[in-house]
């Protein structure tokens, strides 16, 4: 199994941070930047194989490539995804879908969590996708909603929903058994191809779709946070610090 971060996005809202960096590169600690954190958890759960997939700004992520593999312990394989700026990233996933076949703990590259996430992901009851849910926070239009059955399994995923029917939000973090990977890679595939547009959990819902698992996992009550803003981006940093 290797980890994999999805690191192609502009982060247009991050300006003037990403005119010249990817989101996954703003820092959050210091010098410590959003990938730094991904890459450590990572190692401390022992996935030292790790592909990361670029896009925007990827001669930023190259440069700085050897000096995070040194400071984390990690070999990275870079995956190029060519439509960073054009596309939504259910494309950026299926563009790493020969890394799935390895299985892979995926995360996204604005998310700033603690290594606990990918414990309890590691750690939880296998199923062939596990998805972490954040089960405590109040939600509201943004997050990324996802109602479960009662075997606790993804019933529907997406923003588009009423908060009040959801289980709680799904925050960017998912296991994927390399049993599973080409029937995620196909799932991702329909999903791009009938609009580019559409987030990678779209992917995920059709699967479900199609029949296929998908299993949720509750993190607890733990200070995480999306970065998509300057106010976000405050709160990465402030709790960053504590990990």
């Amino acid at each position: 199994m290797l980890g994999l971060v999805l690191a192609a996005g502009a982060g247009r809202r991050l300006r003037p941070y990403t005119d010249t960096l990817p989101k996954a590169l703003v820092p959050v600690d210091g010098e410590t930047t959003i990938l730094d954190i991904a890459l450590h958890n990572f190692a401390v759960v022992g996935l030292t194989d790790v592909a990361v997939v670029v896009g925007y700004r990827a001669d930023a992520v190259e440069e700085r490539k050897e000096a995070m593999e040194r400071r984390h312990g990690v070999s990275i394989r870079l995956v190029y995804n060519d439509k960073a700026e054009e596309w939504n990233n259910a494309y950026s996933l299926w563009t790493a879908r020969e890394c799935l076949r390895d299985g892979a703990l995926l995360v996204n590259g604005d998310t700033v969590h603690p290594v606990g996430v990918e414990r309890t992901l590691l750690d939880a009851d296998h199923a062939p996708i596990r998805l972490a849910l954040d089960t405590a926070k109040d939600l509201a239009e943004e997050e990324m909603k996802v109602v479960v059955d009662e075997s606790g399994y993804v019933r529907t995923i997406t923003k588009l929903m009423d908060p009040a029917t959801a289980a709680g939000e799904y925050i960017g973090a998912t296991l994927i058994d390399g049993a599973i990977a080409d029937d995620l890679a196909d799932a991702l595939e329909a999903t791009w191809r009938r609009d580019p547009q559409l987030y990678y959990e779209d992917g995920y819902q059709e699967l479900v779709n199609r029949g296929g698992k998908v299993a949720t996992v509750s993190i607890g009550d733990v200070d995480w946070v999306e970065v998509d803003n300057h106010d976000d981006l405050a709160r990465a940093r402030e709790i960053a610090c504590r990990y």
